[in-house]
């Protein structure tokens, strides 16, 4: 459905608040409170992105000002000791920045804000500049598609092309974004590819099925509950 968020470019946020290399401590605080973000940006030349400044890279200084001498001693092993004596951007940045092009899938984001914990990505273009950012609030918008619509895009995406010669006897109900498919088809042994597309679908969140061949003697028995188009 052509109004259905399937990238990163449908949801990202356009408005972006960033910085340059050289802004100060304090000035990189001000502005977070200001804007209520986590994380800021770090761009140079007209607009390119470098680097990210986070929470979690200011937070070093305090750290290792209270920090023990075991604990001191690890932070010298890695890149905290230079972060913890930065005053500027440049010096407090994580470079080279985590980022993601409009183009890539909710997926692909999703992903790589989960192996790398962190809450935000910037959004850029094939030359590196910035285009938007994209947080995780903005990739579980796709959960407030209506039931409605999902169950739309279900009967018209998968049952009316997986199940063509089926569709009439094939019911989709969608409640809180979980889809049942009940009712009848000739080949039950497609419900796993069925389970596939219908969980690829944007806003689904589980699948359930209560299905019968329409021949026992050749499809196989009924397939009823969640875990019956699981692999």
């Amino acid at each position: 459905m052509a109004h259905t968020p399937r990238t990163v470019g449908d949801v990202m946020t356009q408005t972006v608040v960033a910085i340059g290399q050289e802004a100060r401590f304090k000035e990189i605080v001000e502005t977070m409170e200001q804007w209520k973000v986590s994380a800021l940006p770090v761009l140079v030349g007209e607009g390119r992105v470098i680097g990210v400044v986070s929470e979690a890279d200011l937070l070093l200084k305090e750290e290792f000002r209270e920090a023990n001498p075991d604990r001191r001693e690890q932070l010298r092993r890695s890149d905290a000791v230079r972060k913890a004596g930065g005053v500027t951007a440049g010096e407090l940045m994580s470079s080279p920045a985590l980022t993601v092009h409009a183009g890539d899938t909710l997926a692909q984001a999703a992903r790589t804000m989960a192996y790398k914990s962190v809450k935000r990505l910037p959004v850029v273009d094939g030359g590196g500049l910035l285009q938007g950012i994209v947080s995780r609030s903005d990739l579980l918008k796709v959960f407030l598609r209506s039931d409605e619509d999902l169950a739309a895009e279900v009967r018209t995406e998968v049952v009316g092309r997986l199940f063509a010669d089926s569709a009439p006897e094939l019911s989709v109900r969608v409640t809180d974004g979980v889809v049942t498919l009940s009712g009848r088809i000739r080949n039950t042994s497609l419900i796993p590819v069925a389970a596939r597309l219908v969980r690829a679908v944007e806003g689904v969140v589980d699948v359930t099925f209560d299905l019968k061949g329409s021949d026992p003697e050749r499809t196989g028995p009924s397939v009823m509950g969640r875990n019956s188009g699981h692999l």
